[in-house]
């Protein structure tokens, strides 16, 4: 073999940061990625506090988040990524709704959002395309995107869980899984008055009376992001 076709050894290889909660996800995308002579696995985390140790530990050139983490949303983990660790890129990878969370995870500082549900052959692809510089998203997105910064999309069609920052739709999620405001409150490391305030801003922008109407919403939102 001649040296020029000579394949990279791990310390060349690109290396991937394997983010997700299920092992069984984790084990499918590194099967996919051994698969490629110039990528290599460099580490797994099933938490946010997992992958910032992941990261220091194995320095990657691209993290493959899941939205849904143990101890912490992904997109909390994007924006520590992108405030720690600006020069690690990262993919989204994710069944919620890429309609709804996709631009989120853009403007937090991914590169890209593929979802689940096209599988997994759309890995590879995506972590190339965030190498070489460019935005990895589908291209019925990719077109809605367009729609809206040129075309000027109706903001009246959005849901009204739209209106909420990152930090209450993260809060709002939390209360759909039944955790209390004190719960919420230190697994966010947040004061309970904070998590207090966050809960009557979701009210107001949801058009929500009472903490009963709150719980239902959550939960009922809960629902239509399963299996994340």
């Amino acid at each position: 073999m001649s040296r020029s076709s000579k394949p990279p050894s791990e310390a060349e290889a690109t290396r991937i940061l394997l983010v997700d909660d299920h092992s069984i996800v984790r084990q499918g995308m590194r099967m996919l990625i051994s698969q490629e002579p110039d990528l290599v696995v460099c580490g797994e985390a099933a938490s946010a506090h997992e992958a910032l140790k992941a990261v220091e530990r194995t320095q990657p050139n691209v993290a493959v988040v899941d939205l849904s983490l143990k101890d912490s949303s992904g997109m909390a983990l994007i924006k520590d990524l992108k405030i720690r660790h600006p020069k690690v890129l990262v993919l989204v990878v994710s069944m919620r709704d890429e309609s709804f969370y996709a631009e989120r995870v853009l403007r937090a500082g991914a590169k890209g959002y593929i979802s689940k549900e096209e599988g997994t052959e759309k890995l590879v692809e995506g972590i190339r395309a965030v190498l070489t510089g460019k935005v990895y998203v589908s291209e019925s997105l990719a077109a809605r995107l367009l729609s809206k910064y040129v075309g000027g999309g109706s903001a009246g069609s959005e849901s009204p869980v739209q209106r909420l920052s990152d930090r209450e739709l993260e809060v709002f999620e939390w209360i759909g899984q039944g955790l209390t405001t004190r719960e919420i409150a230190e697994k966010l490391h947040l004061s309970v008055k904070t998590i207090e305030s966050h809960r009557e801003h979701i009210k107001e922008k949801l058009g929500l009376d009472n903490a009963t109407e709150l719980l239902k919403h959550a939960i009922e939102w809960n629902q239509t992001i399963q299996g994340s």
